[in-house]
């Protein structure tokens, strides 16, 4: 499926994994947001389930395994050329996730993994959805709302 200036939006998934009091993000190796930290995750594949999807893009961006818990968000991403054409359409799901396995690395789609901390957050200059949707998994988990 062709993702820049798609014919419908894509389905993608993400991955809020959390650790204690921090949370993984990864460094975004290719387009669109290249350069740039977000929380795992990818585009669903045909035939492929929802939580599914999420274990296999954590595994192949982070080589974790992960738990996967609640729905944090479902919210749209839009990016637009300067022509103002819809380059980029991602309806995104963003679930809570706990990793089974200990070593984060990075793995396709990626150049960097790193655990931070709600302090960590603003000097990463992070999207808005994502800063929000990381303080809201490390909120919930530390209410213990989502426990293992």
């Amino acid at each position: 499926m062709k993702r820049d200036y798609p014919e419908q939006p894509i389905i993608g998934v993400g991955a809020v994994i959390v650790d204690g009091d921090r949370a993984l993000l990864v460094r975004r190796a290719t387009q669109p947001r290249q350069g740039e930290w977000s929380i795992p995750g990818g585009a669903l594949e045909l035939g492929e389930a929802l939580r599914d999807a999420v274990c296999r893009e954590v595994s192949e961006e982070t080589n974790l395994t992960v738990e996967v818990g609640e729905v944090l968000e479902v919210f749209d991403s839009i990016f637009s050329d300067a022509q103002g054409r819809v380059q980029y359409h991602y309806v995104l799901i963003d679930y809570l996730c706990y990793p089974t396995s200990v070593e984060a690395r990075a793995g396709s789609d990626v150049s960097d993994v790193k655990w931070v901390r709600l302090e960590d957050l603003a000097d990463l200059h992070l999207l808005e959805s994502v800063d929000r949707v990381i303080r809201a998994a490390l909120a919930a988990d530390k209410r213990g709302k989502n426990s293992r």
